[in-house]
């Protein structure tokens, strides 16, 4: 089951059901956000898709047109964006076969590798334990919280002083803590994790400077477990709709060095994490970039994520901010 969240013509928020293969929003009765019907399926010890099926109604939208009009949200959110927080782990994908064999071929001369190389390494190792076993931990970044998350069809806003805005097609995962302190995963949506790559590349330690930027997600929820085989199209389409890059990736644990339990684990085992009431979007990497075939991507273009087990395609615009330089006040 695809869930998606939207506005009406009127303002009111709704959520639905994709159905007609991503053509019609059956519109899910008694529930205006993702959120509601999180907390009524944790209440009531049900599932997602369960509650979802029992409250659909009457009305069917076409999606095209909601999306025309930018109607669309984010798939899962918070009334209050501060108790949203977007998350990510990195070096956590295998990539392409070339490429993972050059990459083996590196990560065995142990005594030159890189911090990277090294984390890639662990990861190999140790990222898919037995189990009952714990794994290693893997890297691991703050993004921001729900106010920097788009919807598809919003704009992507990189700041004045950014270096680059770039995509990265990831998948993922979208959580609402229950009043007990449990994760619950509802599932899954498409993400573009968007960074600046050309901070990043400057020293590894501006990391964490280049993923403080927005991101979307979206547009849909894919309810269950994720795929273990994710294949999709990454995108960049110019100003006037052409496709001037592309590139299929992979997702999914059989093209990851961590499993999916493993990367919740050493996320949710920090306290911080198990707020109730919180909501989680946690992003688990990609091995497939634009920059890294020499493309920049110039505002006015558009990325596209396109996973045929997600729905609709992920669309965004790239934009620049015109925010002003904050002035700092001293007390």
């Amino acid at each position: 089951m695809l869930l998606v969240q939207f506005k009406l013509a009127d303002g009111q928020r709704r959520i639905g059901v994709l159905e007609d293969e991503g053509r019609k929003i059956h519109v899910v009765d008694g529930y205006a956000s993702t959120y509601e019907l999180a907390q009524a399926a944790i209440e009531s010890n049900s599932s997602l898709q369960s509650v979802a099926s029992a409250g659909l109604g009457a009305v069917v939208l076409d999606y095209a047109e909601v999306a025309k009009a930018g109607r669309l949200l984010p798939p899962l959110d918070h009334s209050d964006s501060a108790h949203c927080y977007v998350t990510g782990t990195g070096l956590t994908h295998l990539g392409s076969a070339d490429g993972r064999d050059a990459m083996h071929k590196k990560i065995n001369d142990v005594d030159t590798l890189t911090d990277s190389m090294k984390m890639f390494r662990m990861g190999l190792e140790g990222g898919k334990p037995q189990p009952g076993q714990t794994g290693v931990q893997p890297e691991w970044f703050y993004k921001g919280d729900g106010s920097i998350v788009c919807a598809g069809e919003q704009p992507l806003t990189m700041p004045q002083f950014a270096l680059d805005g770039g995509e990265e097609p990831e998948i993922a995962a979208l959580y609402v803590i229950a009043a007990d302190g449990t994760p619950c995963r509802l599932g899954f949506a498409i993400g573009n994790e968007f960074s600046d790559h050309v901070t990043e590349r400057q020293n590894y330690l501006y990391l964490a400077h280049s993923k403080l930027r927005v991101c979307a997600v979206g547009p849909a929820l894919l309810i269950g477990d994720l795929p273990s085989h994710v294949e999709g199209m990454s995108r960049i389409r110019s100003v006037n709709g052409q496709v001037r890059w592309e590139k299929p990736f992979v997702s999914g644990e059989e093209n990851m060095s961590h499993t999916v339990a493993n990367l919740e684990y050493h996320h949710f085992k920090y306290p911080l994490f198990r707020r109730p009431g919180d909501v989680h979007i946690h992003f688990f990497g990609t091995a497939t970039l634009s920059c890294s075939d020499g493309i920049q991507v110039a505002p006015g273009e558009t990325f596209e994520i396109d996973v045929a087990a997600f729905g609709p395609p992920l669309r965004n615009r790239l934009a620049v901010e015109t925010l002003a330089t904050p002035r700092i006040r001293p007390l």
